[in-house]
């Protein structure tokens, strides 16, 4: 096991910080909170040209075919520029169907989806809150050829926005997944305010109509596709923890009190310790937790768990410090740390926060 970065994912690292250093910078971010939409179509685009969203897709299918890895990679990028709008649930939807879907479908979904020509979500969490199967009660009823689904969907990414949905329920009990239009019949849309100024929605399903050719897989082939996008969700935090510290770090050591740079004062210097060992520790049990699911190794579902578990406090431990190095004023809008503050709640809480995956962490010990 090597934890080291490739040439390639150097070089896709730092063409994708370039690249988003100038079409998403800070002003974009910002503009996007108030936007309806949430995203620009013409970052979309660009972001399209540069081969992201096919990064997974097989090459007949319109993709570029690489690894688990260097999504990892990329989508660390994605959490240094707090990229807006639902690039990673697109991502995240194409690894599910790369899971639950048969050749056939495949061929129907994933070629739009590699060419930037459609957004898409999933749709999981309920209610219940909960990340486990039994948290799921959206039913699907076989009817006419057809499946007709009733239930409500909560905190779903970017849904009011996109084309497509993969939708998880249950058919007489079992889980089962559905690729569902999001302007079909019966499906509605209602945006949820969060701290992060991120756009999500509740969605209820009233008597949708889906195509019976549009099921995919059940649970055990979504546990899969789960564990990656819960890996993905920790590479975000990494990279947005990494660039509150760059920023932190910077505003140090421009302020000036008691006639001296700030960076000089031992006690901010304690903390700028803590803020990296924080950072690195995250960025490598990443790492690890990636190789094993792309590896497919007896114990990735644990390293996930652990990955999920550390990477959520930390972060959060990193971005509180960075504010509280910046003072009262890192609490204003007028300065950039806020926007890392809160969108690191949001992807704390997203695939479950360090307390759900401490839990699993027991029970897969025997504790």
């Amino acid at each position: 096991m090597d934890l080291g970065l490739g040439e390639e994912q150097i070089l896709l690292r730092d063409s994708a910080r370039d690249f988003l250093a100038s079409a998403c910078p800070e002003s974009h971010v910002r503009e996007m909170e108030q936007d309806a939409r949430g995203y620009s179509p013409d970052l979309w685009r660009q972001m399209a040209e540069q081969g992201w969203f096919g990064l997974l897709v097989p090459e007949r299918f319109g993709g570029s075919e690489m690894t688990f890895l260097d999504l990892v990679v990329l989508v660390e990028e994605f959490g240094r520029s707090l990229v807006p709008g639902p690039s990673l649930p697109t991502l995240i939807s194409s690894i599910v169907l790369l899971e639950c879907a048969s050749e056939v479908q495949q061929q129907q979904y994933l070629p739009p989806i590699a060419a930037g020509e459609q957004l898409w979500t999933l749709a999981f969490t309920e209610p219940s809150a909960s990340f486990d199967p039994d948290g799921v009660e959206l039913s699907a009823r076989a009817e006419d050829g057809q499946y007709v689904l009733n239930g409500t969907k909560l905190f779903i990414r970017d849904s009011h926005v996109v084309d497509q949905m993969v939708v998880v329920g249950r058919v007489e009990g079992e889980i089962a997944l559905f690729v569902v239009d999001a302007r079909a019949p019966g499906v509605c849309h209602t945006p949820i305010r969060s701290i992060a100024g991120d756009k999500q929605c509740a969605i209820t399903f009233d008597n949708v109509r889906v195509p019976s050719d549009a099921r995919l897989g059940g649970w055990s082939d979504f546990e899969r596709a789960a564990r990656k996008a819960t890996v993905l969700e920790c590479a975000y935090l990494v990279g947005l923890s990494q660039r509150a510290f760059e920023i932190t770090l910077d505003y140090t050591k421009q302020r000036v009190q008691f006639d001296k740079v700030i960076a000089t004062f031992q006690a901010l210097q304690h903390q700028a310790t803590d803020l990296v060992t924080d950072v690195d520790a995250s960025r490598y049990i990443t790492y690890k937790a990636a190789w094993a699911v792309h590896a497919e190794e007896p114990d990735a579902d644990l390293d996930m768990h652990v990955a999920k578990a550390f990477v959520s406090e930390a972060s959060r431990r990193v971005v509180a410090r960075a504010q509280g190095m910046h003072g009262g004023i890192g609490f204003t809008r007028d300065y950039p740390i806020q926007l890392y503050y809160r969108r690191q709640k949001a992807a704390e809480l997203a695939w479950g926060d360090a307390e759900y995956h401490r839990e699993h962490v027991c029970r897969a010990l025997g504790i």
